[in-house]
């Protein structure tokens, strides 16, 4: 063999090895920050992937199953869009039973829940409206909520905050998130905090004992106390607050399903006009009528909602939902939309070994997904009929949703749709980015530590590196 020919060779063999091995390897800015955060490369899965190519531009760490947090919405909420098509809507129905003559009825009025993910007040409001325009006007019976299309069991919240809205339960019945919306207005020349609630349902009752300081506005949250007894549906909120916030305001889920429906049911039905009985739990009775019903906002409008401010609660509602079938009409638990999902993937070509879903939302410590096999799901929507349905529900980074406040100043803002989670020791991104030379390309940034929430200027600078680097 010529010199020249074999000295060719040994060099095309050297570059095939360097290739090789800084697909394994991470961007140096990565690196750089991940050191700088205390993040071993151990910690961390990451797959760059050009939309279409064979094979990943880097891969490290990518078969290794991980907790990805919210990010584990990806797979629920694009298994929703196939499984139930972009159009599904669900449906909550009020049943009457008894006479109804002259706007009074003589029996009770039934509210069925059909797991809508978002009945807010506004369009529950709207459900009593025609309640009302239909000739409804008094209910000499009880309100009685039927939630018996899930059986949701009890179980311990992700952290020890308990009264926080990302906590909240799913519900067939589920209203406004079951959340209560606490508003804090100081008031400097009075030396004090209003709190305004709204919802203030019945039978919750806050008592305010905040007091308003100087101090900055950075940690505002810690100095809040809140004590609530389940027993006696009473809030105390005690503590500082700082004249320097201005308003805010926070969510917390404080009274039971039942309740909330319930005390929200009252106050809107009193402010129509109507009036009411009592209030029970009861299935509705084969000899009920359907006296009106109300539909949600399609899937595809719903997910937005989902991906781009990862509502947890939405998430499961969805989750419960794929489970729906024949065999589960009724007391639809968490595994069987597990099982519908899994059924999905097996048909969809995607073996998913390592894959442990809880509830659908990534709210569990027990989920576990690679981040190849979140590249795999990410290419499959993008060849799919339902990707611009799937990827406009992405946040988009600088511009809205959990991405909203990063890279602003750089030239990736607008550039990417990019889902977050964030759990204790997890920090996870996954999505589509649009570098700039025009190609498509796959991200997924999983870190498991716990120094993980240090590691978001490393996944600022995968996708800031992502963009700036073309082949």
């Amino acid at each position: 063999m010529r010199p020249t020919l074999l000295i060719g060779l040994l060099l095309l063999s050297a570059c095939g090895v360097a290739a090789a091995d800084y697909e394994e390897r991470l961007p140096i800015p990565v690196a750089r920050a991940l050191k700088a955060a205390g993040l071993p490369q151990g910690a961390v899965a990451v797959v760059v992937q050009e939309v279409g190519a064979v094979r990943a531009r880097v891969s490290v760490n990518a078969g290794v199953a991980m907790n990805p947090a919210s990010v584990m919405k990806l797979l629920t909420t694009y298994a929703g869009l196939e499984l139930l098509g972009p159009a599904y809507t669900w449906k909550t129905e009020a049943w009457i039973r008894g006479p109804l003559a002259d706007g009074v009825l003589e029996g009770d009025l039934y509210l069925k829940g059909g797991g809508d993910p978002k009945l807010t007040l506004e369009r529950f409001y709207l459900l009593l409206r025609e309640l009302r325009a239909r000739g409804l006007r008094e209910i000499r019976g009880d309100l009685v909520q039927d939630r018996s299309l899930f059986a949701v069991d009890d179980e311990a919240p992700i952290d020890e905050q308990v009264l926080r809205a990302y906590n909240v339960s799913p519900d067939a019945l589920l209203l406004n998130f079951k959340a209560t919306n606490l508003r804090f207005l100081p008031d400097a020349g009075a030396r004090r905090v209003e709190v305004i609630a709204e919802p203030l349902a019945e039978p919750l009752s806050i008592v305010n004992a905040l007091k308003l300081t100087s101090n900055g506005c950075s940690d505002w949250r810690q100095g809040l106390q809140l004590d609530f007894s389940a027993v006696r549906s009473r809030l105390t909120l005690a503590g500082s607050y700082p004249a320097s916030c201005g308003e805010r305001a926070i969510n917390l889920g404080l009274l039971s399903h039942p309740q909330y429906v319930a005390g929200v049911f009252r106050a809107l039905w009193q402010d129509l006009g109507g009036r009411l009985g009592g209030s029970r739990a009861g299935l509705v009775p084969d000899d009920a009528r359907l006296f009106a019903s109300a539909d949600s906002p399609a899937l595809a409008e719903l997910i937005r909602d989902i991906n781009k401010y990862s509502n947890n609660v939405m998430a499961r509602q969805l989750f419960l939902t794929l489970g729906i079938g024949p065999a589960h009409a009724s007391g639809v638990r968490a595994q069987d939309g597990e099982r519908a999902l899994r059924d999905w993937l097996t048909v969809r070509g995607l073996g998913f070994p390592e894959l442990v879903i809880d509830n659908g939302a990534g709210l569990s410590r027990r989920d576990r997904i690679s981040a190849e096999h979140l590249a795999d799901l990410l290419a499959l929507a993008w060849k799919g009929p339902l990707m611009p349905e799937f990827a406009a529900s992405l946040p988009l980074t600088a511009i809205d949703g959990t991405m909203k406040k990063r890279l602003q100043a750089s030239g990736v803002a607008g550039q990417a749709h990019i889902k977050t989670g964030s759990l204790e020791g997890v920090k996870s991104i996954a999505g589509y980015l649009l570098d700039r030379s025009g190609r498509w390309q796959i991200v997924v940034f999983l870190v498991n530590h716990a120094n993980a929430a240090a590691a978001q200027a490393a996944q600022d600078a995968l996708l800031a590196w992502v963009y700036q680097r073309s082949r």
